[in-house]
């Protein structure tokens, strides 16, 4: 199993590229803003033959979803998140350009994700869901138990936590989703970010300043 980062858009946001040996992949959060960053993900995808199947958010605020719509044109990915997510998305096209950002409106998924269970894709890949809101009202990780990864989004980074303070966040909820949902998987689970670097579950538990094991 391979896992490419990309650090996208004015909010610096980690946009995950998944793919095996043969080659099958999936796009988590895309958030590229410039041409220059749609050609860096397509390009790799390109050079490395990779045939994207799925297009999944974490969450849609708009640093996760600004690429949605290239993906959906280049490869006719439907986005899939969670339900509660989408007043979220709607939202973006309304507050994009009072903040001058420009957005092209991201397509909306024919059916959403649950709230647990799991996801195929490849001949024998599984993703299984972890809802784990707090950050934004419908938050979901996506965590490969047989390679021991956890693409986190935006509730748990390298010695911090999302933050709560945006519309749908609820502080109390979120540390409590760490606690029950997160801080429960093996601690050499390595975590990736929304944001800044990736990090374990292990060194999370022993060293995060606001929610420590």
């Amino acid at each position: 199993m391979h896992i490419k980062s990309f650090v996208f858009n004015p909010y610096q946001e980690n946009t995950y590229l998944i793919y095996d040996h043969d080659k099958s992949a999936v796009i988590i959060d895309p958030g590229m803003y410039t041409v220059r960053e749609e050609n860096e993900l397509q390009e790799f995808i390109t050079e490395n033959r990779l045939h994207p199947e799925l297009l999944l958010n974490t969450h849609c605020h708009i640093d996760h979803v600004l690429g949605n719509k290239f993906i959906y044109d280049q490869y006719g990915l439907l986005p899939a998140f969670h339900e509660g997510e989408l007043p979220l998305l709607l939202e973006v096209q309304n507050y994009a350009p009072q903040m001058g950002i420009r957005y092209e409106m991201s397509p909306i998924p024919e059916t959403f994700l649950q709230e647990e269970g799991f996801i195929k894709w490849g001949k024998a890949n599984t993703l299984h869901l972890i809802f784990a809101p707090g950050h934004s009202p419908g938050h979901l990780c996506f965590y490969d138990q047989e390679h021991q990864f956890l693409i986190g989004g935006d509730v748990l980074f390298k010695n911090s936590i999302g933050r709560t303070d945006l519309p749908g966040g609820n502080h109390e909820q979120l540390l409590q989703n760490i606690r029950e949902k997160v801080y429960t998987l093996p601690v050499d689970t390595i975590v990736y970010p929304g944001h800044g670097p990736e990090t374990t579950i292990g060194d999370e538990k022993l060293n995060n300043p606001y929610i420590r094991a």
